[in-house]
């Protein structure tokens, strides 16, 4: 089954991101595929580098070692005041809402966090 991953939350406010890269790693160990993880609203705030963000090495792990394609959503970064000049972390890229639609396209199921 091919899954794709919306996370909203932010990591200072919600365990929630956590709580996704648990869930995509016990689907990768299933056999399923989960290619593209979009963040938008507060779930930008997971693809920048912070002593604060817990996730931020899992999630660069699972885009290097897995192969997932983990997207900021470029208007949630930019109403927030984020730019890749502010430590993006390695594995995530911005992009728009047409990534996370054809994600959802292509994918069996989707889940949001």
């Amino acid at each position: 089954m091919k899954y794709a991953i919306q996370v909203n939350a932010g990591y200072t406010r919600s365990s929630l991101p956590l709580t996704a890269c648990r869930f995509i790693q016990a689907a990768l160990d299933a056999g399923h595929e989960v290619p593209r993880v979009f963040f938008y609203h507060d779930g930008v705030y997971n693809g920048f580098d912070s002593p604060q963000n817990p996730a931020a090495r899992i999630w660069s792990a699972l885009a290097e070692v897995q192969g997932i394609d983990l997207v900021l959503c470029v208007t949630a970064c930019s109403n927030r005041g984020l730019t890749p000049e502010n430590g993006l972390l390695p594995g995530f890229r911005t992009g728009g809402l047409g990534l996370w639609m054809e994600a959802q396209i292509e994918a069996d199921r989707f889940v949001i966090f």
